[in-house]
């Protein structure tokens, strides 16, 4: 900015006396009377000495300013990759970023040990990847201080073509310790003055916080999934002892189906496990929920009916692993009446952009009392442990807006409805998800 503003001073004083010369040549050409010819040139030059002091006098407020905006620029546009963390590729784009904004030679950002990046004049030279050489950028990361470098033995670069002549090297911090250096270089020591130090640890201070927001970002992820995978082992067991006990029922009676039975949940198991915390399309979730229906229907046989309307566009939707699957246990388990069968409907569909299951019972239902407390965990004796841990985990990996909503009317059964908002990802149905489209 310094040099842009001295250019427009020139060009500005430099305007101001041409117009003087030319007014005095008209006087003189036009024999105006010299009184009026001497008091337009005083005002003349009192407007262009003024002119030029009055821009020398606001000049510190505009340079802030716009030393301010420009920063704030650099700062918004290197956001997205400090978002990241600090690393070669973030570093690298960082660098040209603000080379391109700052009137600098070349920028360079380091960790601890280490160039993560550079671009500028040098950069045939001074390679990302490299260690640390110059002994101010070392200091600066010891004493958590900016250090200033005006010569080339001092910036310690051993090309002999090198052109950089001087620097500024600024710590940049993660909860005041230093964890790298922003380097800004020049050609010459007198390009190196207050107002770039000043942009330079202005700068390094905002970038400092990109980093620390960063971090504070990961470690919330972080603390989501270890919470994510706390519920994903909640629920597995919840599912294995409920299918062991109906194997365990049916050894009295059939032993050959038990062993059958416990064949084939030996394999869905271990297809179970193979998820952990992972996303998986709904089609597979649906398949859980038909090998789980499986066990109940050799326990309670023609009592218990399903259909299903699945619409097909929704099967490559990703979502949790046993989110559907326990509300079906549900309404086996709390639905089911003494006699009788048992309809369960299941429904999945688009509806405004959101994904909506729909798990309907025409079972025991819920009274009506006991309708606010269905998403306390362990209310109604195991109810609202699978139901609030459906709903937790579709709250962590979608937001608030998603999660679990009941209706029921005692004596005339329940609907379960799960809604996902927002953008859903996934993939169009496969191979694996193909018997999703069934309607039975």
């Amino acid at each position: 900015m310094p040099r842009r503003t001295i250019i427009v001073d020139s060009l500005l004083l430099f305007a101001v006396t041409v117009l003087a010369v030319v007014t005095g040549y008209i006087f003189v050409v036009s024999d105006a009377p010299r009184w009026m010819l001497t008091a337009s040139l005083i005002g003349l030059t009192v407007v262009a000495v003024g002119s030029v002091i009055a821009r020398f006098v606001r000049r510190p407020d505009h340079l802030r300013a716009l030393q301010s905006q420009e920063i704030l620029d650099i700062a918004n546009e290197s956001l997205a990759y400090l978002r990241r963390g600090l690393d070669f590729e973030t570093a690298a784009a960082v660098c040209r970023i603000i080379l391109s904004e700052a009137e600098v030679a070349a920028v360079a950002i380091t960790n601890t040990e280490r160039i993560l990046g550079f671009a500028g004049i040098g950069e045939n030279h001074h390679a990302p990847g490299g260690p640390i050489l110059t002994r101010a950028t070392r200091e600066a990361l010891d004493k958590n201080e900016h250090q200033i470098l005006e010569t080339k033995e001092e910036i310690g670069c051993a090309e002999p073509g090198c052109m950089l002549r001087a620097a500024i090297v600024v710590p940049l911090e993660k909860g005041d310790r230093p964890v790298g250096t922003l380097k800004f270089y020049y050609t010459h020591p007198r390009l190196l003055n207050e107002t770039q130090i000043t942009m330079a640890e202005g700068l390094a201070k905002l970038l400092s916080t990109q980093l620390e927001l960063s971090e504070l970002e990961r470690q919330t992820q972080l603390a989501t999934r270890m919470e994510l995978k706390a519920l994903q082992a909640q629920i597995n067991p919840h599912f294995l002892f409920n299918t062991i006990n109906t194997i365990a029922m049916l050894i009295r009676t059939d032993p050959e189906q038990a062993r059958l039975l416990l064949r084939e949940f030996a394999a869905f198991y271990r297809a179970t496990l193979e998820t952990g915390d992972q996303l998986i399309t709904l089609g597979r979730e649906l398949g859980y929920v038909r090998s789980y229906l499986v066990f109940e229907r050799a326990r309670f046989g023609d009592r218990i009916r399903i259909t299903e309307d699945i619409a097909a566009d929704v099967l490559g939707i990703e979502v949790p692993a046993f989110i559907v699957q326990p509300l079906v246990e549900n309404s086996v388990k709390h639905g089911m009446r003494a006699e009788g069968v048992l309809h369960i409907r299941l429904t999945a569909v688009r509806r405004d952009g959101d994904l909506v299951v729909e798990v309907t019972d025409d079972g025991v239902g819920i009274p009506e009392a006991d309708m606010g407390r269905v998403l306390e965990p362990g209310f109604g004796k195991g109810l609202g442990i699978a139901l609030k841990n459906v709903d937790d985990r579709l709250k962590g990996y979608f937001g608030e807006e998603s999660g679990v909503r009941v209706e029921s009317e005692q004596g005339r059964g329940t609907v379960v409805r799960l809604c996902i908002a927002g953008e859903l990802s996934g993939a169009t149905p496969g191979e694996n998800d193909a018997e999703g489209t069934r309607r039975r």
